[in-house]
């Protein structure tokens, strides 16, 4: 097989291809070793007609089609493979010979991943992400250890205050008529979680247990019912039962029940040392999503709109199985938020431009640094995912080659390490207030 590839305009590429003549003629004994079966020939068993007789009763024309479909798709993979493309769609095929005992010629015109054209990405000036843990900070997560480990006890007088959960039965009505959705009874509202309407909960504080309160709200501009956004309702609520956290004292008891150690002091420490990781960890994020933004805008790519359309595609299809996790369909979601599958898709579509660009970009940047992911790499990482999923690193080895993902981790892999380039070049700068401050 001969194969040579010419550039046209548009990130498009002629493939011209011409295959032996031996090979179409293995691919006509092919085609009709298939077709026989399907033809009833009288005097003969089914799929035993010879050739001869077979060729004159429905035409060589059916056999030379049929051996295209063998010959064709096979030609074009090979030749794309010599070629060194990478194709983004579907190619455009047109037959140039086919012709017994001559090679089979045709071309293929195809949409090719596109050249990058790199700026300034070693060296980038990026704001230097603060890392500072303060007291405040550890006291608030001590707050959300007693909360968690508080206990709810049921109040038998008083009233609503915030952080109580109140169970309620309400109302609603929009001038005077009552709404669908607004209504319910027995229902368990944290208050000051946030949950309801902006302003129902704040309306509640100070409502007796058993009492009742008229509670006025409006509801936001970007509410999913079209016929509520926007406007006033009333709900009539009935407060029934009371239930206030119960929280223990900060000492070494505390610490001792919530944690492994056995003093609040070394609590607070441990707490101040995870919270300096986050901070940390934070930072690094920070650093390498700002150096790549940057080197992602210097760089100019003529994106293929094929290569924005899969990763639209990639994008609603994650989206639609985090909602599946979350008991819901595409359908409801759509419903819910008052959106078509148009308007969705509009939404995403810058998205998926920049993320296909920044996967460009990086590639390139890898080819041009000479980054390699090496076995030793794409072992660390199958160990790491292995562990969290408590599975057999080699088992889980096989079910990946088996679903055909180790090639895409490998180029994830390649993309991380052109990252982690990037951003170890980046140069930290004070931001305005960071220097004010010191």
């Amino acid at each position: 097989m001969k194969a040579t590839a010419e550039k046209l305009e548009n990130n498009e590429v002629l493939l011209d291809v011409e295959v032996d003549a031996e090979q179409l003629d293995k691919a006509m004994e092919q085609a009709y070793r298939k077709l026989v079966k399907t033809v009833n020939v009288p005097g003969f068993r089914k799929g035993k007609v010879p050739r001869v007789v077979f060729e004159n009763l429905v035409g060589k024309a059916a056999i030379y089609n049929e051996a295209v479909e063998i010959v064709v798709p096979e030609a074009y993979m090979q030749a794309v493979e010599e070629t060194k493309v990478e194709p983004v769609a579907q190619p455009k095929v047109d037959l140039v010979q086919v012709e017994e005992g001559k090679p089979v010629k045709f071309t293929a015109t195809v949409r090719v991943k596109p050249e990058v054209t790199l700026g300034q990405y070693a060296g980038l000036e990026v704001a230097k992400p603060t890392t500072e843990v303060t007291g405040q900070d550890v006291d608030s997560e001590l707050q959300k250890l007693q909360d968690r480990h508080a206990q709810l006890v049921n109040l038998e007088e008083g009233v609503v205050e915030q952080g109580d959960i109140a169970l309620i039965d309400f109302v609603g009505r929009k001038d005077g008529v009552p709404f669908e959705g607004g209504k319910g009874d027995d229902y368990s509202l944290e208050i000051g979680s946030g949950s309801f309407v902006p302003g129902f909960e704040d309306q509640l504080k100070g409502v007796a247990i058993g009492g009742s309160a008229e509670v006025t709200v409006t509801f936001p501009e970007d509410y999913p019912s079209e016929e509520l956004k926007g406007q006033e309702a009333v709900f009539s609520v009935t407060v029934k039962n009371v239930k206030r956290k119960e929280v223990s004292a900060l000492d070494d008891e505390f610490a001792k029940d919530v944690s492994e150690f056995d003093t609040i002091e070394e609590l607070k420490a441990d707490i101040l040392n995870k919270l300096k990781e986050a901070a940390e960890q934070r930072a690094k994020y920070q650093v390498n999503n700002e150096a790549v933004r940057k080197a992602v805008e210097n760089a100019t790519v003529d994106i293929p709109e094929e290569m924005v359309e899969l990763r639209l595609l990639e994008m609603l299809d994650n989206m639609e199985r985090r909602l599946q996790a979350q008991g819901l369909d595409m359908d409801k979601y759509l419903q819910y938020t008052g959106t078509t599958m148009d308007d969705l898709k509009a939404s995403l579509k810058d998205d998926a431009h920049r993320g296909v660009k920044t996967t460009l970009v990086l590639e390139t940047i890898g080819k041009i640094e000479n980054i390699a992911v090496t076995d030793e790499d794409l072992d660390k990482e199958i160990s790491q995912m292995a562990e969290h999923y408590q599975q057999e690193p080699s088992v889980l080895r096989k079910i990946l080659a088996g679903q055909n993902q180790l090639e895409p981790m490998r180029e994830s892999l390649l993309q991380q390490k052109a990252i982690e380039l990037i951003a170890a070049s980046a140069v930290l700068t004070e931001s305005t207030e960071q220097a004010a401050g010191e």
